[in-house]
């Protein structure tokens, strides 16, 4: 079982960026360019590394590798984007992976690419790069390439040696249980499970019970053994279940205009672990939104619009409209979620502007986005 954070290390001490490794301040994929860029780099770590897997380490500065963090992503529907784009597309995982001298919101990103063993190309156009391109490494650029296109596998030994120092051990588990339960959480409800005699689950949030069934609020659950967190939410509630074989989170997000306000759930997911030391991760949306009068809602989004130009005019906010910049991720996701998809669009122009603004809008704006994020991958 290997230790993500060890293997991130060990990344960044082996070599600069390379035909199996690359390294990322961030990405952006709710963007085009930023999705183009991001399968380009995927479809030529997959292509120059076909015996192994390749890594993309994500929040690390290229100057000096200085680890300095993203924020939480839980999108586990990437390989839905990867198998749109590509043809003969690599297995893909993103994993959100823990270092300690990080704020507690903020995880290094760590992707990992599986060849499937067939030359991977692009299957359609996408910003400047055309349909059927097909990408290499070239030392740290991902470089298209038109003739002699064929796999070699020829840094598969370099890699398993770098996976085979990354190896987990029973201190590095201890330790990490301890570290989750007796300090970083101490002020929540936290507890663990070891599954299979080999994974440590633990998991701390506010707890109430409503009727028979348990909640969490300030959710942080975390697999110990891989140094990977599962699920990270300052904002949402989820509840919990388990049994011998698997972990359970179901996910409700608040939504609501005005005083009509209910907690909706969002998404399943379930983490099953299996005899031989393999784990899997299975996500299943079950987010069914809530409708509103359509004339109701034109207003709101043209309200939002105003506001979002009085913030980029520099002007002063009355106190109403302060109220309105607290609700506005919350009332522009419930309008993209009835059809209008320009408040989508809005929303990521806000970004930039309200995180000066206003921090605690700002961190609904993400938990907003990140909603909007799930339910166009499905």
């Amino acid at each position: 079982m290997i230790n993500k954070r060890l293997l991130i290390k060990n990344l960044l001490a082996h070599n600069d960026e390379n035909r199996f490794y690359d390294k990322k301040r961030f990405i952006d994929i709710s963007q085009r360019e930023g999705k183009a860029k991001f399968l380009k780099h995927v479809c030529a770590l997959a292509n120059s590394n076909p015996g192994n897997r390749s890594y993309i380490v994500i929040g690390v500065e290229d100057a000096d590798n200085e680890i300095i963090g993203v924020d939480f992503f839980d999108d586990s529907k990437i390989q839905n984007l990867v198998n749109a784009y590509l043809e003969n597309p690599p297995l893909i995982s993103y994993e959100n992976v823990l270092f300690p001298h990080l704020p507690e919101d903020k995880v290094v990103g760590l992707v990992t690419i599986t060849s499937s063993g067939k030359v991977c190309a692009l299957r359609r156009n996408i910003w400047k790069y055309y349909g059927g391109s097909v990408f290499f490494r070239d030392g740290s650029i991902s470089m298209p390439k038109n003739f002699d296109i064929a796999l070699a596998d020829t840094n598969s030994g370099t890699v398993s040696e770098i996976e085979k120092h990354a190896r987990n051990n029973i201190e590095l588990t201890l330790d990490g249980v301890i570290d989750f339960l007796n300090k970083r959480h101490r002020d929540l409800t936290s507890s663990y499970k070891v599954f299979k005699e080999q994974f440590v689950v633990c998991w701390a949030g506010n707890q109430k019970k409503v009727k028979d069934t348990e909640y969490f609020s300030r959710v942080d659950i975390e697999l110990i053994n891989e140094q990977v967190k599962l699920f990270y939410s300052t904002l949402d509630e989820v509840s919990i279940s388990f049994d011998a074989d698997s972990f359970n989170i179901t996910e409700y997000v608040y939504l609501g205009l005005g005083e009509q306000k209910r907690y909706y759930p969002l998404e399943e997911v379930s983490i099953r672990f299996a005899d031989n030391g393999t784990y899997q991760i299975l996500g299943k949306l079950i987010f069914e939104p809530p409708h509103y009068d359509r004339k109701t809602l034109h207003h709101i989004l043209n309200t939002n619009k105003a506001l979002f130009k009085k913030a980029q005019q520099g002007i002063n906010l009355k106190p109403s409209e302060k109220a309105d910049l607290r609700r506005f991720p919350a009332t522009s996701l419930i309008c993209y979620l009835n059809g209008f998809e320009e408040a989508g669009e809005l929303m990521q122009q806000a970004r930039s502007w309200l995180k000066k603004k206003d921090s605690v809008a700002y961190q609904s704006l993400k938990e907003a986005l990140r909603i909007l994020r799930k339910v166009r991958y499905n």
